[in-house]
């Protein structure tokens, strides 16, 4: 009988890819009234909503499996990871498919999302470290806030966010 090590999660881009004029380009989409990110590189594809699988004794964090085009993939709920309260389904919802790698391997994960916006640059000038006061999330889960029109854009921390699911400790600065 072998023991299964614990895997460490880490973003491809754990730090943020900003480009050589400081902009990196990222997919906005809405979840719980809040405008999120992830870089356009991590992102497979947007699907439509398809039925899920519920895995019993799972964390709410990822609680479900989708098939995507015979590919099983673990559906991350970013409402239970910054304490937001659940919402129906609605025609606007979808399925932002991104692929990271987790320990040695990359795997796909689907983000629920109320809405997928459109992909946007942004600049790292208008970027600023999450306050460590003022703010009703946990700051590990926050890896930069942006200004973007009259907006605030979050980009999450999916390593620190994932870290329960897999079984690691984030470390923390």
């Amino acid at each position: 009988m072998s023991a299964i090590a614990p895997v460490a999660a880490e973003n491809d881009a754990a730090d943020l890819a900003w480009d050589s004029r400081g902009n990196p380009e990222v997919l906005t989409f809405a979840v719980g009234g809040e405008t999120f990110a992830v870089e356009a590189m991590l992102v497979r594809e947007i699907v439509d909503p398809l039925p899920e699988t519920r895995v019993p004794g799972a964390l709410p964090l990822v609680d479900a499996l989708v098939n995507v085009r015979g590919r099983i993939v673990p559906l991350v709920d970013l409402r239970a990871a910054f304490a937001m309260p659940p919402s129906a389904v609605t025609a606007d919802r979808r399925i932002v498919v991104v692929e990271l790698t987790l320990g040695v391997a990359a795997s796909l994960l689907g983000l629920r999302a109320d809405r997928a916006h459109e992909v946007v640059t942004l600049a790292e000038a208008s970027s600023e470290d999450p306050p460590a006061l003022g703010m009703r999330w946990p700051q590990a889960h926050v890896r930069r806030l942006v200004r973007w029109r009259d907006d605030v854009i979050v980009l999450p921390d999916l390593a620190a966010i994932l870290a329960p699911a897999l079984g690691v400790a984030v470390a923390t600065d």
